[in-house]
């Protein structure tokens, strides 16, 4: 009897262990946080929003010489700067202002 409470002790943790539940995913995910590099709820077409894309794109230098945000010339620098993966919809559009956020939001940002 002694040698059956022994076995079963362990083999009751082990399934113990594997069928615990899962705590229950939350209905509201947390929302992203903003920081200098991602504005997290930046409007598409606003000022930071395109102050994020320059950065994260490189379409201007240091001392912002280019093409002005939104600007004809500054949408195509950024449909070039992207190449394949630009956008297909109109440049500037508010449809390609939301593809280029959602494909720079799922870059990794090389370092």
């Amino acid at each position: 009897m002694r040698r059956l409470a022994l076995i079963s002790l362990p083999l009751a943790a082990i399934l113990a262990a594997c069928s615990s539940p899962q705590p229950p995913q939350p209905d509201n995910p947390p929302k992203p946080q903003a920081t200098a590099a991602t504005p997290a709820n930046a409007t598409l077409g606003s000022h930071e929003w395109y102050q994020w894309v320059d950065q994260r794109l490189g379409i201007n230098d240091d001392q912002a010489h280019g093409p002005d945000f939104g600007s004809d010339e500054w949408n195509l620098a950024v449909q070039h700067k992207l190449g394949q993966e630009a956008p297909q919809s109109k440049p500037g559009s508010p449809e390609w202002q939301q593809a280029v956020d959602a494909l720079l939001r799922t870059r990794v940002e090389s370092h």
